[in-house]
């Protein structure tokens, strides 16, 4: 009886184990933990607006691998009819969660308070052809609705 309840036992925590072993390989194979982690941006839902028109957005991203080229993080701020690219800045890509911000001087024509759109983007450049010419691809895309204040 005792070998019984042993042998159960054993069979429901291989059970258990199973699928953190595989974690989602669809022909059952093994997946590299890191290859469950993705490369991602987000936008916080508020930004700054200086009385100089200096506008101030952030956010969060993760990226895996730079090797095949640098990394970039962008933001276009968007209202009404207005679009401006609120700065860039180059990513780190050791799959941490890291925290971007960009500013910029926006004058003419200024934005105000209120609602806004950004438009975040994490993007590669490597290289596209025996050239070497480096050609953008992008790793991740976030579009948010945002309050200026």
């Amino acid at each position: 009886m005792r070998v019984r309840l042993a042998l159960a036992a054993t069979a429901l925590l291989a059970a258990a184990a199973a699928p953190l072993a595989h974690a989602g390989g669809a022909d059952g194979s093994p997946v590299d933990p890191a290859a469950r982690l993705a490369d991602f941006l987000t936008v916080d839902p508020a930004g700054l607006l200086g009385a100089d028109g200096t506008v101030t957005l952030s956010g969060t991203y993760r990226c895996l691998d730079d090797s095949a080229g640098p990394v970039f993080v962008g933001s276009t701020l968007r209202q009404q009819d207005r679009s401006a690219g609120i700065g860039g800045s180059r990513a780190v890509c050791d799959g941490l969660l890291r925290t971007w911000t960009h500013t910029a001087v926006v004058k003419e024509p200024a934005y105000q308070p209120g609602e806004a759109r950004v438009e975040g983007t994490l993007v590669q450049l490597a290289p596209a052809d025996e050239l070497g010419l480096p050609a953008p691809g992008f790793l991740a895309r976030q579009e948010s609705r945002v309050t200026l204040n």
